[in-house]
């Protein structure tokens, strides 16, 4: 690598400097001793950030960040501890050094693996897209403005930066780590794994998922108007928030139910769901737009759809020709092929190892266990009610991420 290569600082702020003197500074212990599981330098840390992302003018201007600074209150990550607790003979540790790569796409996921990272006691690099903005942004500034009256380990151990495309750079920080995050396409993970790790360290991959939602009819019918309300407001808040383009945002809504009462509940959704957009007003590219309509209109074309229609530039239905034909590309926001399935059993053989999340309404909890059950791991990791799909846990895509960030010392005596 070039020692002159050189990174952006953009947590702490500061002006460039070389990979060389980033990885020293960061993989030096604080005068005060390493960080640990837990670390309370960290935990008032986050605390104090969280309150700072909390604040209604900026919980106003990017929502997202309400759920961001939600996870990180004490309560949340003191219950995020409770689960890598000490036990007689098993002690933990930090893994080292994390070098996190996130997506350009939803642009404050970095915020989350980072966190916990910290939380585990290690020491970390974030690769900042050069494209995030806005609600990315807000980010930076939040943690830059909490550093003030933070424990000086906190600016040494903790970093985020941005680079170009320049293998030098990614190459020196992956063969740095002790675990590399990479949040992304398939193709993005692919690229990254190019650059090879050390020995004894290892990958934790995020890579292209796709998820969907299921209502039962019965149940939509039988919710209130105050249920029906808020239920197309969830819908809302998991497909447009990032534009729909997060693993997580629904690509597909499926009805189970009968072939009588299934239309006018969907129509009865619609409707709600058009109030709600009226409202918020979303900002729909231009070029998105025409993308919408020209990946729709392909969908019809193929066969794999038998109606497309469009409520303006901000909503667009898809009958699906067949349930278990499911899109899993992306569309454009705001774009939701429906099927209808008699049970939700149905749907068991059409999950496949990318589909993560299943945002459910009307289901009780032993019918979701049931389905759960019927998929048997080839698939879906989450189901969680509709609202909640962009609401991030501390286990993500099957990995419990505090332990993936944490190491295990064993004691035994005679």
């Amino acid at each position: 690598m070039n020692e002159r290569s050189e990174v952006g600082q953009r947590f702490p702020a500061g002006d460039p400097v070389t990979v060389a003197e980033l990885l020293a500074a960061v993989r030096a212990a604080p005068t005060d001793g390493p960080l640990t599981v837990g670390d309370d330098r960290v935990v008032e840390f986050l605390v104090a950030f969280a309150r700072r992302l909390l604040r209604p003018a900026v919980a106003r201007r990017y929502p997202e960040l309400a759920s961001l600074g939600f996870f990180l209150r004490r309560g949340e990550l003191a219950a995020a501890l409770a689960r890598v607790a000490e036990e007689p003979g098993h002690l933990r540790f930090p893994r080292g050094l994390v070098f996190h790569v996130p997506p350009a796409n939803v642009d404050t996921i970095f915020v989350y693996s980072w966190a916990l990272a910290a939380l585990a006691g290690n020491a970390n690099v974030v690769r900042i897209s050069s494209r995030s903005a806005g609600a990315a942004d807000a980010v930076l500034d939040a943690l830059n403005e909490t550093l003030a009256d933070a424990h000086p380990a906190v600016r040494q151990t903790q970093r985020m930066v941005t680079y170009g495309r320049d293998d030098a750079v990614t190459g020196a920080l992956s063969a740095a780590a002790d675990l590399r995050v990479i949040w992304g396409g398939d193709a993005s993970v692919g690229d990254l794994r190019r650059h090879p790790l050390a020995p004894h360290a290892r990958d934790v991959t995020f890579p292209d998922r796709s998820s969907f939602a299921v209502i039962d009819v019965a149940g939509w019918w039988a919710a209130d108007e105050v249920r029906r309300d808020a239920l197309a407001v969830g819908l809302y808040n998991d497909a447009y928030w990032f534009d729909q383009a997060a693993c997580s945002s629904p690509r597909a809504v499926y009805w189970v139910g009968t072939v009588r009462e299934t239309p006018a509940a969907q129509a009865d959704l619609l409707a709600r769901l058009r109030r709600v957009l009226d409202d918020r007003r979303p900002e729909i590219d231009p070029a998105m737009a025409v993308q919408k309509r020209v990946a729709t209109y392909g969908l019809a074309l193929t066969g794999a759809a038998t109606g497309v229609r469009f409520d303006g530039n901000d909503l667009a239905t898809v009958d699906l020709a067949d349930p278990a034909d499911l899109p899993r590309r992306w569309l454009g926001v705001g774009t939701f092929p429906q099927a209808r399935v008699d049970t939700l059993a149905d749907l068991a053989p059409v999950v496949v190892r990318r589909d993560q999340t299943v945002t459910h309404f009307g289901f009780d909890p032993a019918q979701l266990v049931a389905f759960a059950r019927a998929v048997g791991g080839a698939g879906i990791d989450r189901l969680v009610p509709i609202g909640d799909a962009l609401t991030f846990a501390a286990v993500w895509d099957g990995f419990d991420l505090l332990r993936e960030f944490t190491r295990i010392t064993t004691i035994t005596t005679r």
